[in-house]
């Protein structure tokens, strides 16, 4: 039982959790919100060849755009990539493939992933011939929507501001953004946390993840995201 509520673990030890050519699902905004000390070590592991999932390709320096800007990655799932250059220049090269979807959109489609759905009807892109290339359309009352096919991954990086160690956590202000929705579709989530209480010290009232949807935790280095937005 002692094991099941104590989480907490080494990077070390979660080192073999990453695989060249797997699918990385990551929380994160414009690199708010994404962690930075996972990210690091993923390039200093020298990991290859990713499909990534997340809101967008964060800075160049900053957030998930690094393992982009050091070649990394062969495919992004995002809703844009306009904040890192190198991102659309892969891109225009052909290099890295990009599977754009609206930011509503793929947070839900990682939101269905999360609850065991295998996907979601909208009208949204449904007269876009990018956005509905390939998608089946559905009729459903007289109106047409295309299905949008639900997004998980096998690992899920998050960042929190406080993790106990049974894995609930509390995120800081727009840090939180995509975060808790990665918890909760990836089939092994890492949570690096910026504090580390014990357990029943978290106010269950400012709880956002619960624990069970939690593998891993780890400490935060710190973050390198703040001047970004200052």
């Amino acid at each position: 039982m002692a094991e099941k509520l104590n989480k907490i673990r080494s990077y070390e030890e979660i080192r073999p959790l990453f695989l060249h050519h797997m699918c990385l699902m990551f929380g994160g905004f414009g690199g708010v919100g994404s962690p930075p000390t996972l990210i690091k070590c993923i390039l200093e592991w020298g990991i290859r060849d990713l499909t990534i999932i997340g809101n967008d390709t964060g800075f160049p320096h900053i957030g998930i755009g690094q393992l982009i800007a050091d070649n990394r990655v062969k495919k992004v799932i995002a809703s844009h990539i306009g904040s890192n250059p190198i991102a659309g220049r892969l891109m225009s090269e052909g290099t890295l493939e990009v599977e754009f979807s609206p930011q509503g959109i793929l947070a839900e489609r990682i939101r269905a992933g999360g609850v065991g759905l295998k996907g979601i009807l909208t009208d949204i892109g449904i007269d876009d011939t990018y956005l509905n290339k390939g998608k089946p359309v559905i009729e459903l009352d007289g109106a047409s929507y295309l299905f949008e096919s639900a997004l998980t991954a096998k690992v899920g990086i998050v960042f929190a501001k406080k993790a106990d160690p049974f894995g609930n956590l509390i995120y800081d202000k727009s840090a939180r953004n995509t975060n808790p929705l990665v918890a909760m579709a990836a089939d092994i989530t890492i949570v690096e946390a910026e504090e580390i209480v014990e357990n029943g010290e978290l106010d269950p009232e400012e709880v956002v993840t619960s624990g069970v949807f939690v593998d891993h935790i780890v400490p935060s280095e710190g973050v390198d995201w703040k001047w970004i937005w200052e």
